[in-house]
């Protein structure tokens, strides 16, 4: 799939935003331990960042807690969020080393059949400067049927989009988290009945 950047200005993505905000000391002192003894590449940054969101960041659900997080900051406390905090938070880390990240949605069936209903599912996109391209990754984070790694030859993302299932897989890479993913965060209190109920089903 072609993906298609909200902005042509590489800057946009770099961008300390509200939820993404990596100037928070807590941000920032992650950083600094994800850079240590890494050879000065961001290429290898990147994957690290992205390892350390994906493995030691929790997914709410998997692990059955109440707790939102919402803040990229947030989110590195508490070690867990859904996709949506944890996308702010890998976006932060990548952010800080001036490493332009964006924000990439799916539309997906939320449990293993239609009559489960949609959700909206969060992923980043990174700009790799040595390939001068954009890759998608995905920080969900792995479980029995689910595994997404760190690839530049091929996506391996947590969820294939079925067009047939009615499932969308959307190209656009924005600069800022979709208002609606935020909301649900802002908006509710208990994080598995808003999983269950309340997430958005479209942009």
């Amino acid at each position: 799939m072609k993906l298609i950047c909200e902005s042509l200005e590489k800057e946009d993505y770099t961008q300390e935003l509200p939820e993404v905000n990596f100037t928070h000391p807590l941000i920032q002192q992650k950083v600094r331990e994800l850079k240590s003894g890494l050879p000065h590449s961001s290429l290898a940054y990147i994957k690290k960042a992205y390892e350390f969101v994906r493995d030691e960041v929790s997914h709410s659900w998997d692990i059955q807690s109440k707790i939102i997080t919402k803040t990229a900051s947030e989110a590195l406390k508490e070690k867990e969020g859904i996709c949506y905090s944890k996308c702010n938070l890998l976006a932060a880390l990548l952010r800080a080393e001036g490493i332009p990240a964006g924000f990439c949605y799916q539309r997906l069936i939320l449990g293993d059949t239609i009559d489960t209903g949609y959700c909206i599912h969060a992923l980043n996109a990174v700009y790799i400067k040595s390939e001068d391209r954009w890759i998608r990754l995905d920080a969900r984070g792995n479980k029995e049927g689910v595994q997404t790694d760190f690839s530049l030859k091929k996506e391996k993302l947590a969820f294939p989009a079925n067009s047939i299932r009615g499932e969308i897989d959307y190209p656009v890479i924005y600069t800022k988290p979709h208002k609606k993913t935020m909301d649900v965060l802002s908006q509710y209190e208990d994080c598995l009945d808003m999983y269950l109920h309340y997430l958005p089903t479209e942009l």
